[in-house]
């Protein structure tokens, strides 16, 4: 009997499904423990930077975006994909923070990351925490949801009630706003903005390069 936890998953057969602009579905031919193969399908996707912007009175920035998949408006927080090929993710944040709230931050940290579907997709999400903040100059946008995105500051209390109460449903604004509240606990310590990302998704960014 095979000790557990010793196979090694290897590829032996791969073949594309459907490949989009923003993501590519294909199938793997994976080795099993048992001795045969089995087939398992895979999303790819370019990943994604997440802000949780936290001013000096404890509020966090959310948004109000519509969702088409679910079909209704969601509370999120800032966030946005990694699209621009070879972009470090910390400038990806600083850009989607200015470009979605008009906000900067002088201080950067990293929350947690997080893998949205294991189970049957590639997609990572960073979480960066960003304090210290202040108004720039927001870009104009006058076309697709991000028009009409609702912008609000919300007590960090607030948002934790919201997703204890399912108001706040996507997982990475979710995984955010908990590990903010353990932050601000004093519990845990934040490893910094640039630190390895060991997960993050590469075989669509390759396919887009």
């Amino acid at each position: 009997m095979m000790t557990p936890g010793a196979h090694e998953f290897e590829v032996v057969a791969s073949k594309d499904r459907y490949v989009g602009p923003v993501f590519a579905v294909r199938s793997d031919e994976v080795t099993m423990p048992g001795g045969g193969t089995a087939i398992r399908d895979v999303v790819e996707n370019h990943g994604a930077v997440v802000i949780v912007a936290l001013d000096a009175d404890e509020h966090v920035v959310l948004i109000h975006q519509y969702r088409h998949p679910v079909r209704r408006r969601l509370w999120e927080l800032p966030a946005g994909l990694l699209d621009v090929p070879g972009e470090d993710p910390l400038l990806a944040a600083q850009r989607e923070l200015a470009e979605e709230t008009g906000l900067a931050a002088a201080r950067w940290d990293l929350l947690i990351d997080v893998a949205a579907s294991p189970g049957f997709s590639e997609e990572t999400a960073r979480v960066f925490l960003a304090r210290e903040l202040s108004e720039v100059d927001r870009p104009e946008v006058t076309g697709d949801e991000e028009a009409d995105l609702e912008i609000r500051r919300v007590p960090l209390t607030e948002a934790l009630n919201w997703v204890l109460a399912g108001e706040i449903l996507n997982g990475a604004s979710v995984g955010g706003i908990l590990a903010t509240h353990a932050v601000l606990s004093g519990t845990v310590e934040l490893r910094p903005a640039d630190s390895p990302w060991r997960d993050r998704p590469t075989h669509f960014p390759a396919r887009k390069a």
